[in-house]
C-alpha cells in the first residue's frame, strides 16, 4: 500500500466512526421520546445529513448490506408463530382475502405514485407497500427501485399510521388502552440465537439463490426461519435486540448515504402525493376490516387493529393494552406482512421482465 493512501483510509475510518456515534446517540434519544422504528429511520436521517454535508464515508459495503438483509429475514420469519397462526382457525381464509385486498390497494396506490415524473413504477410500488417497511427498504436496490425514495415514503407511512393509532382507538372506538397488557417476550440463550441465525443464513441464502427468489438474502432466511417457527423447531430462539438494532442502522445508512441535494428536492415534490395515497390506503384497509367484522364475529375495533396498514409493533402493543382478541390481531398483522414481503418482490420482478 502506498503511503499516500494512509490519510485517505484514516479519514474514512473517522467518518464511519463519527456516523456511528451520531447515529447511536440520536437513536437512543429518539427511542426515549417514542419515535417509531427509531434505529432504522434515525440512521437514514443521520446518514442523509452526513451525505449532504459532504462528510459521508461512502457506500455501505455489499457484504454488510446482504448480511443485514439476511438477519432481518430471520427476524421477520420468527413472527410466524405456530400457536398464534392456529388461533385463526377457520377464519384464516377471510384474513387472507383481506390481506389480498390490502395488497391490491398497495399496488394500485404504488402505480399511481409511479406516474409522478420524478419516479419510476418499481419505486412507486415498493414505496407504498403496506407492510414490511424495513424489508422493502433493504431490498429496494436489488429490485431496481430507488431505495432513498422507498425509505422516506415508507417512513412517512409508518409515522402517519403509528401516530394515528391512539387517536383512532380512543376517539373513534372509545377503547380503553390503559390496561397494562404486554406481549410475550421470552428469549433463548445467546448461543441458541446464534446457532439459529447461522443455520437460517447458511441454508436460506443458498436456497433463495437456487430457486431464484428475488432478494434471496432476505427471502431465503425468512422462509427457513418461518418454516422452522411453524414446525415448532425454534423454541424461543430469535434475533437479539442489539443485533436487530444494528441491522436497522445498516439498512438506514444504505439508503441515507446515497442522498444528494437534487434527490432530496425530488422527494420533497413526491411527499404530498404520497401522503394522500397513504391516507387512501388506510381508509381502504379500514373498509376491508368490515369484511372481518361480518365474517369472523370480531369487533370493529379488533378489525381496525387487524387491518391497519403499518406500524405492526405499535399495533400489537396497543392490542396488548386493550380488551381485544390479541392473538387474532397478531396473526392477521403477521400474515399481512408476510404476504407483502413475499408477493411484492415476485410481482415487481415479473413486471420488470414483462
Amino acid at each position: 500500500m502506498s503511503p499516500d493512501r494512509v490519510p485517505f483510509d484514516r479519514s474514512r475510518a473517522v467518518r464511519w466512526a463519527s456516523l456511528a456515534l451520531a447515529t447511536v446517540v440520536v437513536a437512543v434519544l429518539a427511542e426515549r421520546v417514542g419515535v417509531p422504528s427509531a434505529a432504522l429511520f434515525v440512521a437514514l436521517a443521520v446518514a442523509t445529513v452526513f451525505a449532504l454535508c459532504g462528510w459521508g464515508p461512502g457506500k455501505v459495503p455489499r457484504t454488510a448490506s446482504m448480511g443485514a438483509q439476511a438477519v432481518l429475514g430471520v427476524e421477520i420469519g420468527t413472527l410466524l408463530d405456530r400457536d398464534t397462526m392456529s388461533s385463526l382457525g377457520s377464519d384464516w381464509i377471510w384474513v387472507v382475502v383481506v390481506s389480498l385486498g390490502t395488497l391490491v390497494l398497495s399496488i394500485a396506490a404504488g402505480a399511481l405514485l409511479g406516474l409522478h415524473r420524478d419516479l419510476d413504477a418499481t419505486t412507486g410500488a415498493l414505496a407504498l407497500v403496506a407492510g414490511g417497511a424495513s424489508g422493502m427498504v433493504a431490498i429496494a436496490r436489488d429490485l431496481g427501485g430507488d431505495e432513498r425514495v422507498v425509505a422516506v415514503v415508507q417512513y412517512v407511512r409508518v409515522l402517519l399510521v403509528t401516530a394515528s393509532l391512539p387517536f383512532v382507538a380512543t376517539v373513534v372506538f372509545s377503547a380503553d388502552t390503559g390496561q397494562g397488557g404486554s406481549l410475550d417476550t421470552a428469549s433463548a440463550p445467546l448461543w441458541t440465537d446464534a446457532l439459529f441465525i447461522a443455520v437460517c443464513l447458511l441454508v436460506g441464502i443458498p436456497l433463495g439463490r437456487l430457486i431464484r427468489l428475488p432478494a434471496p438474502a432476505l427471502l431465503g432466511p425468512l422462509l427457513i426461519s418461518g418454516a422452522a417457527d411453524l414446525l415448532g423447531w425454534t423454541g424461543d430462539a430469535g434475533v437479539p435486540f442489539l443485533l436487530l438494532q444494528l441491522v436497522y442502522i445498516v439498512i438506514g445508512w444504505q439508503a441515507g448515504l446515497q442522498f444528494t441535494l437534487n434527490s432530496l428536492k425530488s422527494i420533497g415534490r413526491i411527499i404530498p402525493w404520497a401522503v394522500l395515497l397513504i391516507i387512501a390506503i388506510a381508509v381502504g384497509c379500514a373498509l376491508l376490516g368490515l369484511i372481518l367484522v361480518g365474517t369472523t364475529g370480531i369487533t370493529p375495533y379488533e378489525a381496525y387493529l387487524a387491518t391497519t396498514p403499518g406500524g405492526i409493533y405499535a399495533v400489537l402493543a396497543l392490542a396488548a393494552a386493550s380488551s381485544v382478541n390479541v392473538t387474532f390481531v397478531v396473526a392477521a398483522q403477521v400474515l399481512r406482512v408476510f404476504m407483502m414481503l413475499l408477493v411484492v418482490p415476485l410481482f415487481t420482478r415479473a413486471r420488470g421482465r414483462g
